[in-house]
């Protein structure tokens, strides 16, 4: 199944997500039941040809936004709010039958590859359940285009070096031709090169006519790629901004925690923002 099988066309594929909530249910002792809501009202749009960076500090529900996204979410969490997919409707069930087709999320590293399967192999895989209709040749050069030498497909993931497992993954992720991408935090851990190398294949992504979303705590680094900036906190959006506005002293910047967070980064002040509850 590809993605025009779906009927979701590369120019109508945009994700538009309204008011997703993520609420998790804990037992405590004497089996006593209680609700923690970790997402409380995110809302985001993409469309085809845009990155879309998310940022916000450690916490604020980013990462869980991209996965309740996708349905990919453990059985004591329960998803409300509307996604949807080139206009379409998607329940959470939809989600996950779309995830690795449509939908396509990129991990933080490469703890998601098979430890016991060679790289060729799992990009392969990844080609099939994407419809290619020649998965080895799609493997090959979803491999090459992340400058990955034929060898790597002989070879198991402990042997790559950080930066090539999370080519790797990328491979994974891009070979079915997705509608949409949500990269998880793509970046910490590498080189400014191979930094420099993942933010670019992403702003590749979207001008081939993918909607990314790009979920992450470098601000300046995403400022490079992106088209516009959706700001979260605590679990909420809070703002949305342009990438021009981001400049000088952050006096464009509407919203009064989207312009801490520039003025947090160094040569601005390195003010860090206060999170909600914290003493003023």
């Amino acid at each position: 199944m590809n993605r025009r099988e779906l009927d979701v066309s590369v120019e109508s594929a945009a994700l538009d997500v309204r008011d997703l909530r993520v609420a998790f249910v804990q037992y405590e002792r004497g089996l006593r039941r209680r609700v923690v809501e970790a997402v409380r009202g995110m809302t985001l749009s993409a469309h085809p040809g845009e990155v879309v960076a998310l940022v916000g500090a450690s916490g604020a529900g980013k990462s869980l936004f991209g996965h309740a996204v996708l349905g990919m979410l453990p059985p004591n969490a329960r998803a409300t709010g509307e996604v949807r997919l080139g206009g379409r409707l998607l329940d959470e069930a939809a989600r996950r039958r779309l995830a690795g087709r449509g939908l396509v999320l990129l991990p933080q590293g490469g703890s998601y590859l098979d430890p016991t399967a060679r790289v060729g192999a799992q990009v392969r895989r990844a080609a099939r359940l994407a419809g290619r209709r020649d998965p080895a040749a799609a493997a090959r050069e979803a491999l090459a285009e992340r400058g990955l030498e034929a060898g790597v497909e002989r070879l198991y993931p402990h042997e790559l070096s950080g930066g090539m497992a999370r080519r790797v993954v990328g491979a994974v992720a891009g070979v079915g031709d997705p509608a949409v991408v949500i990269a998880d935090e793509p970046t910490p851990g590498l080189h400014p090169e191979a930094v420099a190398a993942a933010l670019q294949g992403l702003r590749r992504t979207a001008d081939g006519g993918a909607a990314v979303v790009l979920i992450t705590h470098d601000l300046r680094g995403a400022l490079g790629v992106s088209d516009r900036v959706v700001v979260c906190r605590a679990g909420s959006t809070v703002d949305e901004a342009a990438v021009a506005d981001f400049a000088g002293d952050g006096a464009g910047l509407a919203h009064p925690y989207t312009r801490a967070l520039w003025q947090a980064l160094p040569g601005h002040g390195f003010r860090a923002p206060a999170e909600p509850g914290a003493a003023s």
